[in-house]
């Protein structure tokens, strides 16, 4: 299936590895965006004539490729919705830098606010207005020449919150020219969506996902960690 692989289905969710460069929810730009992708993708496995339920549980920016997860049904959407709510999933994002940090591992937290007018973040180091507290944690799982492979934590989900958190660091996102990167990649940036853990919202079992790396040869030197 173009734009995605299908990793966990169930009776109320779906949950698929997105290709960088697919929009998840429709915007300005008409293009087709994953909800619309996958719904064409259960109606065409299932023959289900007519409108399909598809309902988008969270969002990965359209440069990031990674775990998206959807629900089939409205009780999975609602019980999704209240996981994410109660901060119940947690989320591990890789990414590549070209700039190592100064330590193998650590802590992030800065307050972020977004300009919804430039669809841009800011950091700052100290509370400031209206700005929202963001925490992660992060740690160096290898180098190959100038690019380092971090594995990411985010403890909070604010807009942009990684891209903008490495970038104050001094380590903006491989590809990432809104935060400061120098190395254009057409359609994505380095940072992919890796893993999912959380309890099953209706069959109250463990879930744990986790997305193949993208096909650039830029993270295919990077296989043999994961």
């Amino acid at each position: 299936m173009k734009g995605f692989q299908v990793i966990y289905e169930d009776n109320h969710l779906i949950v698929v590895n997105k290709e960088a460069g697919v929009l998840v929810q429709g915007d300005e730009t008409g293009d087709a965006p994953l909800v619309e992708l996958v719904r064409d993708y259960i109606r065409d496995k299932y023959n289900k004539p007519g409108n399909v339920f598809c309902g988008l549980v969270h969002r990965i920016d359209r440069p990031v490729s990674g775990l998206v997860i959807l629900a089939r049904t409205s009780k999975g959407l609602e019980r999704m919705n209240k996981v994410f709510h109660d901060r119940e999933v947690q989320k591990t994002y890789w990414a590549l830098v070209s700039n190592r940090p100064e330590e193998d591992e650590g802590e992030l937290i800065h307050w972020i606010e977004k300009d919804k007018n430039k669809n841009m973040a800011h950091c700052y180091s100290r509370p400031k207005g209206t700005a929202q507290k963001a925490h992660l944690s992060y740690s160096i799982l290898g180098y190959i020449g100038r690019d380092y492979l971090l594995e990411i934590k985010p403890h909070t989900g604010r807009a942009h919150q990684i891209r903008v958190q490495l970038a104050k660091m001094g380590c903006p996102i491989k590809g990432d020219l809104k935060y400061g990167s120098t190395e254009r990649v057409q359609g994505m940036i380095f940072l992919h969506a890796r893993k999912l853990e959380f309890e099953h919202p209706i069959k109250k079992v463990p879930v744990r996902l986790e997305a193949t790396i993208p096909s650039h040869d830029d993270w295919r030197k990077f296989k043999h960690l994961g």
